[in-house]
């Protein structure tokens, strides 16, 4: 159990900081990515998005390998791991020459309210797990352990 434990570990920080390294910061490999001008600005884009990604589902992992399965920590976990794509995007936004689209594609572009479409469902599938995940910390931990087979796995 030691053994796959410090595996699993490795894993989560080489996923946590591979992307990151390969495509912004080893100057070779990110010339090839992030720092290609070659690349449209939605390709560094999705990109960004990847690193962001790919940073989160690190964090997460080594964070499940802290935690017990009590129903709790799986309800929080669970919304982590929905939120990671949605929290991806909205970071990539951040990074220096991406776009949500390709400015040859504005007029098939959907906005809603001024925002780009997928942004817009980002916002608001972030704003629904905030929610869920606020619930689930004012759930009171005797509840949250009210079914049987839950407590019996904790």
């Amino acid at each position: 159990m030691k053994y796959s434990r410090m595996t699993l570990a490795v894993v989560a920080v080489l996923t946590a900081a591979g992307a990151v390294l390969a495509d912004l910061v080893v100057p070779d490999l990110a010339a090839q990515h992030a720092f290609n001008d070659n690349w449209p600005p939605h390709a560094k884009f999705h990109d960004a998005q990847y690193m962001a990604m790919t940073v989160l589902l690190g964090v997460i992992g080594l964070a499940l390998l802290r935690r017990g399965p009590n129903l709790r920590g799986r309800l929080l976990c669970a919304a982590a791991v929905l939120a990671t794509p949605w929290i991806g995007m909205i970071a990539a936004l951040t990074f220096p020459g991406t776009a949500t689209y390709d400015p040859e594609f504005h007029d098939r572009t959907l906005f809603i309210l001024g925002v780009h479409g997928q942004v817009f469902l980002a916002i608001v599938l972030l704003a629904a797990l905030t929610a869920a995940a606020a619930g689930v910390l004012r759930t009171p931990a005797n509840i949250a352990r009210a079914r049987p087979s839950d407590a019996e796995r904790d």
